[in-house]
């Protein structure tokens, strides 16, 4: 469940703040007001909010905790950031930069592309689980969500959508990677959380096969199961694939699909 919201916060201000050094000047760009030389930076704060998110989860983020792991009172942090709400936006935002969204070396293809920026994606919700926690149903428009986009566009331009379909392609990869990463920092979470792992988690649940699973009741899942479809890929076939490569390439095949349907065709 999300105990956070990105975009909630002043929209003028939150865009001075995330594209501080870019934009025009002013009271909310991210830099102290002039006189004495600043004891911390607004750079140094995000990432002492992070730092607090990455070690506790994001609801233990606090501008009173943040100003104590930085070295200053919380009434400080208030020169550099209004709030918590557009403290978060800069925290989603830096996490997204971080992620290395140039082309990969010697790979030209859209879908090498594609997989690249899921990889990149998937590594930055494990290094910073919280990221589960936030919605992003009205992102930060900093420079991580645009980069983010314009990778991709790049990327599916390559595969030669027509432009009315590029857009619709992108948010279906984003939706599918982040909804992935998001599940298996949950996962990482839990175990953490517990000291107790995936496999050891069904190890003391395993009565429930003999004491109540009834085949009558679900025969498809019964069947899958001794065709070996609950197995983890490589186990039962050499050829499986786990369930997020699965998905991935299986939409990366559809768009494909849709590009040679179309009259400008994919090239790979």
């Amino acid at each position: 469940m999300a105990t956070g919201h990105s975009g909630g916060a002043d929209p003028k201000r939150t865009l001075a703040l995330l594209w501080r050094g870019r934009a025009a000047t002013g009271p909310a760009d991210g830099r102290p007001p002039k006189g004495r030389r600043p004891t911390v930076g607004i750079d140094q704060i995000i990432q002492a909010a992070i730092d607090v998110a990455d070690a506790g989860g994001l609801s233990v983020v606090s501008m009173a905790r943040v100003g104590e792991r930085v070295g200053v009172r919380a009434m400080t942090l208030y020169t550099h950031v209004p709030g918590k709400a557009e403290l978060i936006d800069l925290m989603v935002d830096t996490v997204m930069t971080e992620r290395d969204l140039s082309v990969p070396v010697g790979q030209t293809g859209w879908r090498a592309r594609v997989e690249h920026y899921a990889a990149q994606t998937r590594a930055a919700h494990l290094r910073h689980p919280w990221l589960r926690e936030v919605s992003t149903a009205r992102p930060p428009l900093g420079p991580g969500m645009m980069g983010e986009y314009e990778y991709l566009l790049s990327a599916l331009r390559g595969a030669r959508l027509p432009a009315s379909e590029m857009f619709a392609a992108a948010e279906t990869i984003i939706t599918y990677v982040v909804a992935a990463a998001r599940r298996e920092a949950e996962d990482l979470q839990a175990e953490q959380a517990t000291g107790q792992t995936w496999d050891a988690w069904w190890g003391e649940r395993q009565h429930l096969w003999e004491e109540y699973f009834d085949p009558d009741a679900y025969p498809t899942m019964s069947q899958v199961w001794l065709g070996g479809g609950f197995e983890e890929a490589g186990e039962a076939d050499q050829s499986a694939e786990e369930p997020y490569v699965y998905g991935l390439r299986r939409l990366l095949d559809g768009i494909e699909a849709a590009a040679r349907s179309s009259p400008h065709g994919t090239e790979h």
